[in-house]
């Protein structure tokens, strides 16, 4: 094995358990220990209730990744630019997570997911951009696809262990807060001091934090795609647990059950959607070909609740939908690697604002929802919408462009 794909091994093995337990975090809350403890609050008000919740924090979140990923750029010493910030914010996380276990009201519950939500968001800027320091663009594509299949598999045991355990919410919020805290530590022990390769110029200065799309067209449109796929998944994904109690009809306990198990089916599609794209974008050179497919892929998949509103066709909607994710997060967040404004020179700052691209759809998607759940139309319109989304997100996809990397993998000597 050559020096730098050892490296790269060493870095990449620690970093996806990092992304795994961030992943289980954040579903374990949005699925279904946050529309548990809404409910508990107050069961006729649950669907109102969520919205204002998951709307308000994330907005409070959005600018986390953008302003910790320019400090993490910035910051110079013996642990490297990513290592203070991913040990710091997983220590506030955690913290957080524990206190939300015991919150007993609608406006703690909030102020706690908060914290908690802009601590998670600064482990996960200061680990994405590990990537672009450590690992080859010739490798991203399987790189990413790997990170991406660690995601699903954290969020799927976080669901499917949570769901299973409906009196378990003071533990299960300890637990999560303990899993990005070992991960963490596992990576500063494994992967070492991860310091960033040489680049040509310092950071973009602070007045230039956001991209100009008129000088950065082809980043603005992997930007556009990752944030009209993220919306159409999430006005399905935030109330997927409502959809199963109010639309398809199952009780409480059962829906919580059937939650875990398609967690566990949309599992193994996007495994395979992550590695088929990871694979085939790299030996293709082109990543837009996916992008596209990702959209079309997720548009399908949210009409078939609409048409067939059953545990069967929920279980298609979760392949489909699973196919869908696993080879869109491939795809744009390799993509994006290539295409960094200012030759690269900042790229947790510049990976931070491409995140807001998942960040604000997810602030959108409850409120949007939720909109059209009770003034639209119900969970038909819902559907319908998420749907279009997904083919306004294609129109983008096509127009992204091709990034400049080589279809044959780089030549490394020892």
């Amino acid at each position: 094995m050559t020096t730098t794909i050892a490296r790269t091994v060493r870095v990449v093995a620690p970093l996806a358990l990092v992304q795994a337990a961030l992943a289980a975090c954040y579903a374990g809350v949005v699925v279904v220990l946050l529309p548990r403890q809404v409910a508990l609050l107050d069961a006729a008000s649950k669907v109102e209730n969520l919205a204002l919740v998951s709307t308000v924090s994330f907005a409070f979140t959005v600018a986390a990744q953008p302003v910790v990923g320019a400090l993490s750029d910035r910051t110079r010493g013996r642990f490297g630019p990513r290592v203070p910030w991913m040990v710091g914010s997983a220590l506030v996380a955690s913290v957080a997570l524990l206190a939300l276990g015991r919150a007993s009201s609608l406006l703690l519950l909030g102020a706690l997911w908060v914290v908690a939500q802009v601590a998670l968001n600064g482990v996960d800027v200061a680990a994405a951009a590990v990537v672009p320091d450590e690992v080859p663009p010739a490798r991203r594509g399987r790189t990413f696809a790997a990170l991406g299949a660690a995601s699903v598999v954290g969020a799927a045991v976080a669901v499917t262990g949570i769901g299973a355990a409906p009196d378990g919410t003071a533990g299960a919020y300890a637990a999560l807060g303990a899993g990005v805290l070992v991960a963490t530590a596992v990576f500063v022990v494994v992967a070492g001091v991860a310091r960033p390769r040489p680049r040509a110029g310092a950071p973009r200065p602070w007045r230039r934090l956001l991209v100009d799309p008129r000088r950065e067209p082809a980043f603005a449109r992997v930007f556009a795609s990752r944030f009209g796929f993220v919306l159409a998944y999430q006005l399905v994904y935030t109330y997927q647990l409502y959809v199963l109690t109010d639309h398809v009809g199952l009780t409480d306990a059962r829906a919580s059950v059937v939650l875990g198990t398609l967690t566990a089916v949309s599992l193994v599609a996007v495994l395979v959607g992550a590695a088929v794209t990871g694979v085939g974008s790299d030996r293709l050179g082109r990543r837009t070909p996916f992008l596209v497919g990702a959209c079309a892929l997720l548009a399908v998949a949210v009409l078939v609740p609409l048409a067939w509103p059953t545990v069967p066709g929920m279980a298609v909607f979760a392949v489909l939908k699973g196919l869908a994710s696993g080879a869109h997060l491939a795809a744009a967040t390799t993509f994006v690697t290539e295409v960094l404004p200012a030759a690269g020179t900042s790229p947790a700052t510049d990976l931070g604002v491409f995140n807001v691209a998942t960040n604000v759809p997810q602030a959108l998607a409850p409120a949007l929802a939720g909109l059209l759940v009770l003034r639209a139309g119900g969970y038909p319109t819902l559907f319908v919408a998420a749907g279009v989304v997904a083919l306004a997100a294609l129109v983008a996809s096509r127009r992204a462009g091709r990034a400049p990397t080589s279809p044959t993998p780089e030549r490394v000597t020892t």
